[in-house]
Formats: C-alpha cells, structure tokens, sequence
C-alpha cells in the first residue's frame, strides 16, 4: 500500500533547479493525491515550458520510484502566473505560514504555549511575528516584557499604519498595547472584527516564515474573522489531559472543520501534562490526569506536538516577561516546548505537501 506520506516524504528530497531549493521549501506541490498505485502530482512552476519542466518531472517520478518501485507516477505541471495571483488579491503575501493557536476553554496555557512555540521556531532561523488575537484577555505585553509600549503609527505610502513592536527580534502586536492594563475590553462583534482587520491590513508585518496568532478561547466572532482575512495555514489546539478541557477543546476544533471553513489541525499541545518540583526532576505527578491530548489529536486526525510539564519556571517566565524557552538549564519545559516546535514544522511541511494551497474562507453573512 502506498503511503501518501512517505510520497511527501520523498518529495522534499528532490530539488528545485531554478531556486534551489527542495520541492516542499519552494511550495511548489500543490496537490498530492494516491489512488492505489497511482500517484498523481501537480506542480505548480515559475516556468512550465522546456527542459526545467521535463528535467524536474523526471526527478519527481525517479525519487517516488525509489520508495515505492511499482507505482505509476503522474506528474501534472501548471504555470504560476500574475493573472492567477491578481484575480484575489493576496493577503500578507510577505508571511509564509499564519497559524493560529487555538483552545476551547481559557486556563490551559494557550498563550503561554503560543509565545514559547513562537520563540521557538525563531531559534531555528525562521523569521516569526506574533499577532495576539485575544482581544478579551491579552497577555503578550505581560508574557513578552513590553507593558506599558506603545506602537507607533507612521505613513505607509500615503496611508497611517501600525509598527509593531520588538521582543526578543520578533514583531507583536496586541490591544494590550493599545488600552490601559486595568481597561474592560467591551467590544460587540463588529468592532471585534474591526479591531482584527486592522491587526492584518494596517500593521506593517515584514518578511515572516510563521506568523503566530493566539486566538481567544472558544468560537466566536474573532475566530470567524480570523479564517475571513487570512488564508490560515493551519490551527495547533491547546488543552490539558483533563476530560473537562478535551470537551470544550473539541467543540472549538470542530468549528475549524466546517465545510465553509476547512482549516486543518496541524497538532495538539498537552499542557500540564504532570507536575515535575525542580527538586525531584525525575519525578512525575499527573494531576489532570493522562490522555487527554493524545486523545484529541486522535479525533483530529492529527498528532501530539508535545506534553509540556507543569513546573514553577513556566509562570515565572510569563510574569517576568521571560518565556522558558528562553531558559538555556535543561528545563524540561523548555526541552519539551522546543521539540514541539521541531514537530510543528514537520506538520506544516506535510500539510504543504499534501494539500493544496491555503484561500480566505467563504461565510455567508
């Protein structure tokens, strides 16, 4: 039986002659699809014509071959072409990747795991911003040691737009930099997504590989917004073992997978996996009890990303505005946070292999 992510797999180790870079990297499969022995790909190329198509199609049947000998191979060339790309003009087209981070009740560290999982995937090279889409509760002027900062507002080509602030060589943006710490949020639906709009289409965002959004809890008006602005490359779902936050956590994933909407679940994050005393490092309590995020990633279809253990380190390094992955002693957290990264980037590359390319959601109003 052909496994289509050993295809995918075996894509990535073939290159790109005109950018040189791998097939997956330069984002130019745009469908991947197994029908029992055979394997249908459709590249999309700067250039479809002449040997650079006929050379790269070759490679691409070669390599699959090596894996799976008696499959037959169809390779499917198409264009990139400016009319393509003028037809819906494109939102961020300067950030690679948008995922959101998302939970289904408020409590289970789904900020907390959103700036770590940011920062970590910065440590690996990548270029990443952190857009906090929590209108209600912000956290990141907190988490990130810019409270009481203001971005600055300068004129972008005839038109005002937001700079967002600097932490740790990522740019961030957040009401919280807006609105006095003690102010109530008490916004009705249309400015909520107002307020989103604006976070997109009037921020000066540079060059991103992953922007990450942290999402309120739940479903609602932010989170509809977010999949109408922007082409989401996928969602990582945040919950703790405990049955209670799967529930809820559940009811907020499903939302991602409503026909108009189709948004998938890169991965879970169990959160507070067990509790570890710095003094008994070894040592593992689950006080939430266990399975609860190998259970969701099951009903997502998807996989673990990563347990992260509650220890003391993880709410300093948010109180202080020093997040633990930032932590170079071998804290477990840390540990377990950075290899939750290394995971997500294998997801998103598997997801960029095997699906086509991500589009604005379609709600009716």
């Amino acid at each position: 039986m052909i496994d289509k992510s050993e295809i995918a797999k075996a894509l990535s180790k073939v290159t790109d002659p005109g950018s040189g870079k791998d097939l997956v990297t330069a984002m130019l499969v745009s469908d991947l699809s197994v029908d029992g022995n055979n394997v249908n790909i459709t590249l999309e190329l700067p250039d479809a014509s002449g040997n650079y198509k006929s050379d790269l199609s070759f490679a691409v049947m070669q390599t699959i071959q090596e894996v799976y000998p008696s499959a037959e191979v169809n390779v499917h060339t198409i264009s990139r072409t400016p009319q393509a790309t003028q037809e819906t003009p494109e939102v961020l087209p300067q950030v690679r990747n948008i995922i959101a981070v998302a939970s289904g009740k408020g409590g289970v560290g789904k900020s907390t795991v959103s700036v770590n999982l940011a920062l970590a995937l910065k440590r690996t090279g990548a270029r990443v911003g952190i857009m906090d889409a929590d209108l209600y509760g912000p956290s990141m002027p907190t988490m990130l040691g810019l409270q009481g900062q203001r971005p600055k507002v300068e004129q972008v080509g005839g038109q005002p737009k937001i700079i967002p602030l600097q932490a740790y060589g990522m740019p961030v943006i957040s009401i919280g930099f807006i609105i006095e710490p003690e102010q109530a949020v008490v916004l009705r639906g249309p400015r909520l997504s107002s307020i989103i709009k604006q976070f997109v289409n009037d921020c000066v965002w540079p060059e991103l590989d992953y922007l990450v959004v942290d999402l309120p809890p739940g479903t609602g008006d932010i989170q509809l917004t977010l999949v109408q602005t922007v082409p989401l490359t996928g969602v990582v779902m945040v919950t703790t073992p405990q049955e209670v936050a799967v529930v809820d956590a559940v009811k907020a994933m499903n939302m991602f997978f409503l026909p108009q909407v189709n948004v998938p679940i890169l991965g879970v994050v169990e959160n507070m996996s067990w509790f570890t005393p710095a003094e008994l490092p070894e040592n593992k309590y689950y006080l939430f009890g266990q399975g609860g995020g190998q259970k969701l990633a099951r009903m997502a279809n998807s996989v673990l990303l990563g347990q992260i253990p509650l220890v003391q380190g993880v709410r300093e390094g948010g109180d202080t505005g020093k997040p633990i992955i930032l932590d170079e002693s071998g804290n477990p957290a840390a540990e377990a946070l950075t290899a939750a990264a290394k995971a997500l980037t294998h997801q998103v590359s598997l997801r960029h292999q095997t699906m086509g390319p991500t589009v604005r959601t379609r709600l009716e109003s």
